[in-house]
C-alpha cells in the first residue's frame, strides 16, 4: 500500500502534458528523497519540522547555485 505522496507523484509522472509533468515528477521525487533524507538523519521534532522545510526549498537552493556558478 502506497503512502498519497507516492500516488501523487506517480500520477503527474504519468499525466498527458509532458513537458509539464516532467518538472513536477522530477521536483515530486526530489522533493520525497530530500525528505526522506532529512527526516532519517533528524535527532528531535525540531530538526525533523526542519527537514520537512529544507525538503520543500532545496531545489530553488540548488538552481540558484548552479546559476550563480555559471554566472547567469
Amino acid at each position: 500500500m502506497e503512502t498519497t505522496a507516492v500516488t501523487k507523484i506517480k500520477e503527474k509522472c504519468t499525466s498527458n502534458n509532458t513537458n509539464a509533468s516532467s518538472m513536477s515528477c522530477l521536483y515530486g521525487m526530489g522533493m520525497f528523497g530530500a525528505a526522506i533524507y532529512f527526516l532519517s538523519s533528524a535527532t528531535s521534532f525540531g530538526m525533523g519540522a526542519m527537514g520537512v522545510l529544507k525538503s520543500i526549498v532545496w531545489p530553488a537552493v540548488l538552481v540558484y547555485e548552479v546559476f550563480s556558478k555559471l554566472g547567469l
